[in-house]
């Protein structure tokens, strides 16, 4: 019923002005515009990011966005030059290096959003 529905993430921030710094500044992402209900939108390919404004602010302790890109270790250089910080992990299987961990078929790295929300690069490897 939903396979061919666009997909919006919505995202919390408790400061909007910071957030779209990030989201602008730190990741390249277009600005989409403000709505009438307070949220600001990126459209991403074939999906649409929605910051909405929260003031006491919620952040999830799990990925709640990865960006699918065809080379991470590119992907990496390029937003650190830009004052992304990347995690990096050595836990029982999850152990990154050079902030890249390899999971099955694919690669992925993780860093935290202005709002402390981790997000994701990840790299098809199969």
């Amino acid at each position: 019923m939903l396979t061919n529905a666009s997909v919006t993430t919505m995202l919390p921030v408790v400061d909007m002005a910071r957030a779209r710094a990030f989201y602008e500044g730190c990741l390249g992402l277009q600005p989409g515009g403000l709505k009438a209900d307070g949220k600001f939108v990126y459209v991403i390919g074939d999906s649409t990011l929605a910051l909405f404004p929260k003031p006491e602010g919620t952040k999830a302790d799990h990925t709640a966005i990865s960006f699918k890109v065809p080379d991470i270790a590119a992907s990496i250089a390029e937003l650190k030059s830009t004052g992304v910080v990347f995690e990096d992990y050595d836990f029982p299987g999850l152990k990154t290096i050079d902030h890249v961990c390899v999971l099955g078929a694919e690669k992925a790295a993780w860093f935290k959003d202005s709002e402390g929300n981790y997000l994701c690069l990840h790299e098809d490897i199969a």
